[in-house]
């Protein structure tokens, strides 16, 4: 392996780097230092989770030096705040042993304290395009001393639409600047920017460190699961032997709410990420993920771009990805660096095209998930969970007894795979034949509640409880027309009503 110090680091930031455990460089490490070293303009072509941090940071504190002066010397230009702040905390490891000052600007925070930093002398600046032009606009972010720019995750960046803004950014800065692209992947207005903007750059394309073994670091388990039945499925799962850090991913944010909420009652140790929380809410998430006070993380995609955490041993898709490359970069937060992991796919029933789609770009050789349930044997033996575990840690004799499928209430026995898939049968059957029963808020019966399903009997009255309770003709239930009172008719000869 080649360390830091053979590509010509300087020692304080070698023994920075050692401190925590870090000494040899991956691949990309080893071809992008020497070049941004000697002031080589980069393309490097990798994701997220290869060591491209160090990869351009080394560089660009060693070219700056140690002298806290002369204001912003470096601009880092990341897509997403959770890996502004990634960045950032890489980069402060990498200074511990100088006086150089790093700040990070995003949005979702209040500018006082970002200017405050910039006010007190910060050489490096990592920041999100959109607050970043902000500040230079109001002339509180001066660009014109900038002699390093690194543009991260530049194709997130295009997804985004802050590809003009980036050019603004560019347009700012010294012409001769040297100048760091990143991307995945390469499209036509990337590429187009960086022959703008870049000075006959060297176009690297880095390698996972671990590629070629990810299938073997990772094991692909594919399940098609109940809706109803997930989380008990999820409970148990999280009790497997050697579970280490897990990250659970949803489709939506209500869902990543609705789940941390559920796994926190059932005795987990659960944080989340997602869109509805606000920055400071999810930075204390991450840190607490990170630090290992919180063992399991849900999280949605955007949210999830700043997780790279290499100590994950678990992650679970409660819903499947749109696309083989959201799966590949959902599963991709385990099997880091060398170390094995498990990734736990749920394919519902109207999702199995998806799934064949991936399947097919990905050449599993799993075209059909395996009908999983949370009693299912082979669940049991595929992730090592202990026999005889159920879906909850823990008692809580003082919570109110829910209706959510499959909970194992204070240690007891779950409900029966037959009820189970009592319940898919009903889920798969024709529309048709569902009863059209609504709620007063307008949801189906079975969206209603945790455990409501629908059925095609009628549902039976308590007495003083039917269509005429004594309120008038207008009193009905909302499904059917009201019912008539029907009317004592007079003789035909149009004579009087007879009196009762």
């Amino acid at each position: 392996m080649t360390t830091f110090a053979d590509l010509g680091v300087a020692s304080d930031i070698v023994d920075a780097l050692a401190g925590k455990g870090i000494i040899d460089a991956f691949p990309i490490q080893e071809q992008t230092i020497p070049l941004a070293l000697a002031g080589q303009d980069i393309i490097g072509q990798a994701k997220t989770g290869t060591g491209k941090t160090f990869g351009f940071g080394l560089p660009i504190i060693q070219r700056i030096g140690d002298d806290p002066e002369g204001g912003v010397k470096v601009l880092v230009v990341v897509p997403t705040r959770e890996l502004c702040v990634q960045v950032t905390e890489d980069l402060e490891i990498a200074t511990s042993n100088r006086p150089t000052k790093i700040v990070s600007i995003y949005g979702g925070k209040a500018y006082e304290g970002q200017i405050e930093q910039l006010k007190a002398g910060a050489q490096i600046v990592v920041g999100t395009p959109g607050r970043l032009l902000d500040l230079a606009s109001q002339r509180l972010l001066s660009l014109k001393n900038v002699s390093e720019m690194v543009l991260d995750e530049a194709d997130k960046m295009l997804d985004l639409g802050f590809l003009a803004d980036i050019e603004k950014l560019m347009a700012q800065t010294p012409p001769t600047r040297h100048t760091m692209l990143f991307s995945a992947t390469m499209p036509g207005p990337i590429v187009a920017l960086a022959r703008r903007f870049m000075v006959r750059p060297i176009h690297i394309r880095a390698t996972d460190p671990d590629e070629g073994l990810t299938q073997a670091n990772i094991k692909h388990l594919v399940y098609r699961a109940h809706s109803l039945d997930k989380e008990e499925v999820i409970s148990r799962i999280l009790q497997a032997e050697g579970r280490g850090k897990t990250v659970i991913f949803t489709r939506t944010k209500r869902a990543a709410a609705k789940l941390v909420e559920e796994l926190n009652d059932r005795g987990f140790n659960a944080a989340a990420v997602h869109g509805d929380l606000n920055q400071d809410q999810r930075e204390r998430a991450m840190a607490a993920f990170k630090a290992g006070k919180k063992d399991v993380l849900i999280a949605t995609d955007v949210a999830a771009r700043g997780i790279d955490v290499d100590d994950v041993t678990h992650v679970i898709n409660h819903t499947i990805p749109d696309d083989d490359k959201a799966y590949l970069h959902r599963v991709g937060r385990t099997g880091r660096a060398g170390k094995t992991g498990i990734a736990v796919t749920f394919v519902d029933w109207d999702d199995l095209h998806k799934w064949a789609l991936i399947n097919r770009a990905l050449e599993f050789g799993q075209p059909e998930p395996t009908e999983t349930y949370s009693s299912s044997p082979h669940l049991y033996d595929d992730l090592d969970i202990p026999q005889g575990t159920k879906g909850r840690l823990k008692p809580t004799s003082a919570a109110p007894r829910s209706s959510t499928a499959g909970r194992a209430e204070g240690g007891s026995a779950s409900r029966s795979s037959t009820a189970v898939r009592a319940e898919v049968d009903a889920e798969r059957a024709p529309r048709s034949t569902r009863s059209r029963r609504r709620t007063r808020g307008g949801e189906s019966a079975e969206q209603a509640g945790d455990g409501a399903t629908t059925t095609d009997a009628p549902e039976a009255r308590e007495p003083g409880t039917g269509t005429h309770d004594g309120k008038g003709p207008e009193h009905h239930d909302g499904n059917s027309a009201p019912q008539r009172r029907r009317r004592r008719r007079g003789p035909r000869t149009g004579g009087p009503t007879p009196q009762a």
